[in-house]
């Protein structure tokens, strides 16, 4: 049995799971429905940098994930 991992990160539990977990860590709730669904954030670098005091927003920008023209989305 073959299992798409890609699809697995972004199911709607996972989704919703991921935002909240960011909302608990105080990320303001729009951001993180803007970035729950994207895969290509490490879920645990955002947490550990806002817990360190590192603003939510600023912590986004930091963890960005590269387009493949090698920039930052």
């Amino acid at each position: 049995m073959s299992t798409d991992t890609r699809q697995s990160r972004t199911a709607p539990e996972v989704v919703a799971w991921r935002s909240e977990q960011l909302v608990h860590s105080g990320f303001p709730p729009s951001l993180a429905a803007r970035l729950a669904p994207d895969a290509g954030y490490d879920l645990h670098g955002l947490i550990e940098l806002a817990e360190r005091g590192c603003p939510p927003e600023t912590a986004a920008r930091i963890l960005a994930p590269l387009d493949e023209g090698g920039q930052a989305a």
